[in-house]
């Protein structure tokens, strides 16, 4: 069956947990599935060497679940307004993707978490977008006729859905950032269903 890739690196948890809420949203329509995956750390010092299945969360992306997704779904923590290393370490190692254009016209979004409402979430967003378009994929986003865009006090973006975790990223996912990442992932699917007849 087709599927949504959702693809994320989470240090403390609420990446990981707006992950599940996308995979919730895009199993809302029938004849797709989510499929949830991350990605292992790196290394500041040294080129580090991980086991092939992490000892907790989601299993590994391959390149091979990238290259047959009908759909992407990106995340990442900010890092200085900035997706998060290893992802871009992953996302860099896809040149043979690009060559082959695997992933051209395919539907792509992007979400993001952060220590607070100013912690660069729109800008991360903004660069996790940027390889997606050089493989030629579609980026959709939220629409404002979601109104927790409108009423929102926490995070939530049309660029994608966000979470404001807090400085010691204590704070929970508020419902208005759960029902957007539902959102999100709804899009997408539905979009993809539709790209695929």
């Amino acid at each position: 069956m087709a599927y949504i890739l959702i693809l994320y690196y989470s240090r403390y948890g609420a990446t990981a947990e707006m992950a599940n809420y996308i995979a919730r949203g895009v199993e809302e329509i029938t004849g797709i599935d989510a499929r949830i995956r991350t990605v292992p750390p790196v290394s500041a010092v040294c080129e580090a060497t991980e086991d092939a299945i992490p000892k907790t969360g989601s299993p590994y992306v391959t390149v091979e679940d990238l290259r047959d997704c009908a759909g992407l779904v990106l995340g990442s923590p900010t890092r200085f307004g900035n997706m998060a290393a290893p992802l871009k370490y992953f996302l860099d190692g896809t040149s043979a993707l690009w060559l082959s254009g695997a992933l051209a016209g395919k539907p792509a979004a992007v979400f993001s978490s952060s220590a607070s409402i100013h912690g660069g979430q729109e800008t991360t967003l903004m660069s996790m977008m940027l390889p997606l378009l050089h493989h030629g994929m579609l980026i959709v986003g939220l629409p404002f006729t979601e109104t927790e865009l409108i009423t929102t006090t926490s995070g939530g973006t049309p660029y994608g859905p966000t979470h404001v975790a807090g400085a010691e990223s204590q704070l929970p996912l508020t419902q208005e950032e759960k029902n957007l990442c539902k959102a999100l992932g709804k899009r997408v699917a539905i979009i993809a269903t539709k790209l695929t007849r």
